[in-house]
């Protein structure tokens, strides 16, 4: 049978909307997740996490619990395969030290490995798990983060150098008709994705096999490889269907003691992650202590600005949570400066967290400028017009697009920002007061060299293999429609296979760049694949196949300062008497360039802007600073927000093309949550007078804020 794509060309499926292609399998239970595929012989591994917070272990006793039922093997420093931890891992990082798992005796935080008991079931390992008896020597630990820590030090990171500088900046403040100078924080968030962590390993044949839950299966392959000292190529991860993932599924301790046991004992090994081990182990939001200094002249343009981002590391690993980054971008003055930095305590190594160093950063320089705005007397929506950039306000370099102003523009005519009264604490309704905010939004637009192969198939479909990850975010379904376009084919003829290192390298689901990165790599397989297609004179049995690699076109992609942008409104309705905050309604209009599929587009940014209500509202994380560890390290002591705290919630877009980009896509998966803290801190100041600039805005901080206009 030919495949001609010649003939009636069927309607584009790019920009319109279309269900989840993999839907009827999630909803029915056909999916799989990591956690759930059957092996043959199957043993189950569980984690031990230390009960110290710093120290030494002295002894683990594990004798009488190797006689207990079922048990196969405990695993500990004493006993475990060495791994190699001398290597650079992803993006020029050095490999974070937790997943060197069990190969000395120190202990640098509360909740890290000392064990791993394997066992026939699942019960069975947890159970002789919680028996195993482990003897430390403990030692003196700090855990206390504050703004004013004496070992901090600028630190750079995936968001650019640690301090950038221009211009005099204590003569533009003192210059100035108006100076802000305020301190915002911000706490621990961690990720908790619905689906836990979970790595099943096994050796066939000499080769090892991984399924998992994860971001990037080539990314944790290699991780493997290195630590293993394995020939990449003998390495295979898969992990088709991902329940959730915003960052912290990588390379984590459980995939390690996965491969560790299965090579022990020559047989499958499964090790599942624990809502509680997840608060240790899997990651989190540093907090964060940031300095805004803002000066501008009467009509409230910005001659200086200063923003200073402290966050937090452990003693093992440098992470860089960069709050600094956004003022890098949104505005400019003659002088400006910002700091990134760090300072190392005994706490679990941080990470990527949707939106790092945006989200928290957005929340202090968003919630500064609507302070200036109330002194210079200027609408914030005007002041932040006002000082809309020429260009990249350190690099220097040119805007893509910077479609901000339509954002603003078409957000206030649709929220209605024209009859809003500027003066605070005027508006109530019965028992609450009432406000609203805005604040903008942005997030880095990038791309990484990615590879795709696109086969005709003799019976007439088309068959797309990359090691892309959908992690909920509707990518399967996107790079459906954009294969079809390609193609020239209606989107039932295209399979779209991921989640697999063997289909070679390809940017992982992370950055806001999984779909940018991996479209243009499918669209390039596709293209050529449809010319070949058409010059053939039929389909042999084994198919056409086309390979891609858009290393050379990434490098070639000029300079520019690329980002989506956004603006972000909130009505919040305020009670006094108890401190309740609730919001309203909530609209965000984006300009994210070329939006593949409406439907799980708008879900994107909408989840994004309700993760921003809970950062905003609920999320918060406190550590104990005597025991070193949390309190309440669960999905019971950790509020989010739920279905009663999130009120209506619209999201839009405007036009966002650029004639300069060969792909168009810009990447939404992050800038959803960015400026949404912002905009409801900035309602409730509207609604009671008083100024919030602690996240969360609990109930017991409005009651003992103070007066209330």
């Amino acid at each position: 049978m030919t495949t001609t794509t010649t003939g009636t060309r069927p309607a584009q499926a790019v920009g319109t909307a279309h269900t989840r292609v993999e839907g009827p399998d999630k909803v029915t239970g056909a999916a799989r997740y990591a956690g759930e595929i059957p092996f043959t012989e199957l043993a189950h591994g569980w984690l031990v996490l230390s009960t110290i917070t710093r120290g030494r272990i002295r002894s683990v006793e594990d004798a009488a619990v190797l006689e207990m039922p079922g048990v196969l093997a405990v695993l500990h420093h004493g006993n475990a395969p060495r791994v190699d931890t001398g290597y650079t891992g992803m993006m020029g990082m050095s490999p974070d030290p937790t997943i060197a798992v069990f190969q000395h005796d120190r202990v640098p935080h509360a909740g890290w490995p000392v064990a791993l008991v394997v066992a026939e079931t699942s019960e069975q390992a947890r159970e002789a798990a919680e028996a195993l008896v482990v003897h430390y020597e403990e030692e003196p630990h700090n855990v206390t983060f504050s703004g004013e820590h004496p070992d901090a030090y600028p630190a750079p990171g995936v968001g650019g150098p640690g301090v950038t500088e221009k211009g005099d900046l204590a003569a533009e403040l003192a210059a100035s008709a108006v100076v802000l100078d305020a301190e915002y924080t911000t706490p621990e968030e961690h990720h908790n994705p619905m689906e836990p962590h979970a790595a099943t390993a096994h050796w066939d044949g000499g080769r090892l096999e991984v399924v998992d839950s994860n971001q990037g299966t080539l990314w944790v392959a290699n991780e493997l490889a290195n630590l293993f000292s394995l020939d990449p190529a003998s390495v295979r991860v898969r992990s088709e269907h991902v329940g959730g993932g915003f960052g912290n599924k990588g390379v984590r301790a459980h995939q390690v003691a996965a491969v560790m046991a299965a090579t022990v004992l020559a047989r499958p090994v499964r090790v599942v992650m624990t809502r509680r081990q997840m608060f240790s182990l899997a990651g989190y939001r540093s907090p964060t202590t940031q300095r805004v200094r803002l000066g501008a002249d009467a009509e409230g343009r910005l001659r200086a600005l200063e923003h200073d981002c402290l966050s937090l590391t452990s003693t093992v690993h440098e992470f860089v949570e960069a709050g600094a980054g956004p003022a890098r971008v949104m505005y400019d003055a003659p002088a400006h400066r910002t700091a990134n930095r760090l300072v190392r305590l005994d706490v679990p190594s941080p990470t990527f967290m949707r939106a790092p160093g945006e989200a928290p950063g957005s929340f202090a320089l968003e919630s500064a400028f609507d302070e200036l705005a109330e002194k210079c007397g200027i609408d914030p929506i005007e002041l932040r017009l006002r000082n809309e950039p020429a260009a990249g306000p350190v690099s220097g370099l040119p805007f893509s697009t910077r479609n901000l102003p339509a954002c603003f523009r078409e957000g206030a005519r649709r929220f209605g920002w024209a009859d809003r009264d500027p003066r605070p604490g005027v508006r109530r309704d019965g028992r609450w007061l009432l406000g609203t905010g805005t604040a903008a939004a942005s997030f880095f637009v990038g791309a990484m060299p990615s590879t795709a192969a696109a086969t005709a198939e003799a019976d007439g479909t088309f068959t797309v293999r990359i090691n892309a990850s959908d992690i909920g975010t509707g990518a399967r379904t996107a790079l459906t429609l954009i294969a079809a376009d390609a193609l020239q084919v209606p989107t039932d003829r295209v399979r779209v296979r991921i989640g697999d290192s063997d289909f070679g390298p390809a940017m992982i689901a992370g950055g806001s760049m999984g779909t940018r990165s991996w479209a243009w790599a499918v669209t390039a397989a596709a293209d050529e694949l449809r010319e070949r297609v058409a010059l053939s004179d039929g389909i042999p049995p084994e198919g056409i196949t086309v390979r891609s690699d858009t290393t050379d076109a990434v490098g070639a992609l000029a300079q520019k300062e690329r980002h989506s942008f956004g603006a972000q409104f909130a009505e919040v309705a305020v009670d006094v008497a108890t401190g309740e905050v609730r919001v309203r309604r909530m609209l965000g209009i984006f300009a994210a360039g070329r939006i593949i599929n409406p439907l799980t587009a708008r879900g994107q940014l909408t989840g994004g802007m309700i993760w921003g209500i809970s950062m905003a509202l609920h999320e918060e994380a406190i550590r104990d600073e005597g025991t070193g560890a949390l309190y309440g390290a669960d999905l019971a002591g950790y509020h989010v927000a739920t279905n009663a705290d999130v009120p209506l919630i619209e999201a839009d877009w405007v036009d966002d093309p650029d004639p300069d980009d060969p792909v168009g896509i810009k990447g939404i998966g992050e800038v959803g949550i960015v400026g949404v803290a912002a905009a409801i801190a900035n309602a409730v100041w509207h609604a009671t007078g008083v100024r919030h600039r602690s996240l969360p805005i609990r109930p017991d901080r409005v009651l003992t804020a103070g007066p209330h206009a």
